[in-house]
């Protein structure tokens, strides 16, 4: 089985923020697998399909980003998960607009959603896959909570489908192989970052 958590915040005047890019991925995997219709179930909107054969649980805390680790630590438990069946996918400010990054552990970083899930599982040790969103000339939270400009928002639709395309590898094969994608550097740079960097970094 694998839960694939994206982080946001719930309602109209929050949809298609930065910090809602977690939900769009979740959308996006909807999409493309066509589940049943999902329930609400601890505080969180849950959808369950099958991909090759697992199980596939994605989860959209309902709680607001701050409380995101409450819902999660009831899912992780519903379902009697461990830590490596779980992928949390949320924005990062600290990576240039449209990078990704995956790792199996590390701090929050800043990021509330993240540390309310660390808080409530208690260990760092959370797979995670960052989207990167990039920093903004306000405050960092008039940045997450605003929408997209023009022309990021242009690339948005792609940037998300890569994002599903890292959790899908995630699924069909591990974690180690979803970093090594996940991570890889544009061509023009040639120094790729290895998977196996998992250590702390500034976030």
């Amino acid at each position: 089985m694998h839960i694939v958590v994206g982080l946001g915040n719930p309602g109209r005047e929050y949809a298609e923020t930065r910090h809602n890019i977690g939900f769009m991925v979740l959308r996006e995997l909807a999409r493309r697998h066509n589940p049943p219709a999902g329930r609400t179930r601890f505080r969180a909107e849950i959808v369950e399909f099958f991909l090759g054969g697992e199980k596939v649980v994605l989860v959209a805390p309902q709680t607001y980003m701050n409380l995101s680790g409450v819902a999660v630590q009831q899912v992780m438990n519903w379902y009697k998960a461990n830590l490596d069946d779980l992928l949390v996918v949320y924005d990062e400010m600290d990576l240039p607009f449209g990078q990704l990054r995956m790792r199996g552990a590390g701090s929050a970083g800043g990021h509330n959603g993240l540390g309310s899930i660390v808080q409530e599982l208690g260990t760092r040790d959370v797979p995670r896959l960052r989207v990167g969103i990039g920093r903004g000339p306000g405050t960092a939270t008039a940045h997450v909570l605003s929408r997209f400009n023009v022309e990021d928002a242009r690339l948005v639709p792609e940037l998300v489908a890569r994002a599903a395309d890292m959790v899908e590898l995630w699924i069909r094969t591990d974690l180690t192989t979803a970093m090594n994608e996940a991570n890889r550097k544009p061509e023009s740079d040639p120094e790729p970052e290895p998977a196996e960097a998992a250590a702390p970094e500034a976030e």
